[in-house]
């Protein structure tokens, strides 16, 4: 059932997404990006935080597990719950995604899981987040493994999330659903690269945040999204991978979001500063807060999601 966690006694969850931190070797660059998460945990103090992908950038990593330690140890010294998804840049080079698990599986506070073994990928697990007195479930985090690059012959992009790990969602969705009295398990999912539907509701709908630059999705649609839709389940998704886009936005009752990039020793934008999206959840609802944490201390609020009429 994966492993759990618990809400606060006012019944609240708080998660801090940080994304591609691309460390290296622990050049200024990585000093700058421990700096910004010093900053965004003590002001935030959150029960979990989840890396979504590109937490090292392998191809310039002298030894990648030992960067992989050094990225996550602002967070595990704090003793705060973490895992991570993997993004396109962690195992390019001198390192394999299961390796790379294992160095996520030797923390004491990493909550990852490596995942079924026949899926796509490394990493496709769930987390539930539970009442710490009576032991139920109010909601589901899925964290999935988005791939790297297009294994097709002539097709060239970005990989996608795989039928058999759809499948997989699915099925984890529906046991979460017959466990709940027959109602969907309020969820939100994270994955690294984004869904070609951020660049829908970029263009269909009112979204908060910045655009500078396009949606990289895959260049295939593997229907994940829709998936979530038929389920009716996960009502935000997080993802990272497009380093000067942080919007929001809601399609069919889910609200796609956007982390802030937090990381230095990668590209960015002038006057974009770097930055961490801050989640928190309620206990008995399906609606979630959001903010962003920029280096500076300023909090970009936004708007909380609405849910169309019946979905509450």
């Amino acid at each position: 059932m994966g492993k759990k966690l618990h809400y606060r006694e006012d019944g609240t969850f708080t998660i801090v997404q940080f994304t591609d931190l691309h460390w290296q070797n622990g050049e200024p660059g990585d000093i700058l990006t421990r700096l910004l998460m010093e900053r965004v945990l003590e002001k935030t103090s959150p029960d979990l935080v989840i890396f979504t992908g590109d937490v090292i950038y392998s191809d310039n990593c002298t030894d990648p597990r030992q960067s992989f330690r050094e990225a996550v140890s602002e967070v595990e010294f704090r003793g705060i719950p973490w895992a991570a998804v993997f993004g396109n840049h962690d195992t390019e080079h001198g390192i394999t995604r299961e390796e790379l698990m294992d160095v996520q599986l030797e923390h004491e506070y990493c909550v990852s899981e490596a995942g079924p073994e026949e899926l796509k990928g490394t990493g496709n697990f769930k987390l539930l987040i539970q009442d710490s007195g009576t032991g139920k479930p109010h909601h589901a985090l899925y964290l999935l493994d988005s791939g790297s690059y297009s294994e097709i012959p002539n097709l060239e992009g970005y990989a996608w999330i795989g039928r058999d790990q759809i499948d997989w969602y699915t099925a984890q969705s529906t046991a979460l659903k017959a466990a709940n009295d027959g109602q969907p398990l309020p969820s939100l999912a994270f994955f690294h690269i984004p869904l070609p539907e951020y660049e829908e509701v970029w263009r269909k709908e009112l979204c908060y945040g910045s655009k500078f630059e396009g949606v990289a999705s895959a260049p295939i649609n593997s229907g994940m999204f829709t998936a979530m839709v038929e389920m009716g389940d996960v009502v935000g998704t997080f993802c990272g991978h497009d380093h000067v886009n942080d919007y929001r936005g809601d399609l069919h009752g889910i609200s796609l979001c956007y982390g802030r990039a937090s990381g230095y020793q990668t590209y960015g934008r002038e006057g974009f500063p770097r930055g961490a999206r801050v989640i928190k959840l309620h206990k008995g609802a399906r609606e979630f807060t959001t903010e962003i944490q920029l280096d500076d201390g300023t909090v970009i609020h936004e708007p909380q999601p609405h849910y169309p009429q019946g979905m509450e």
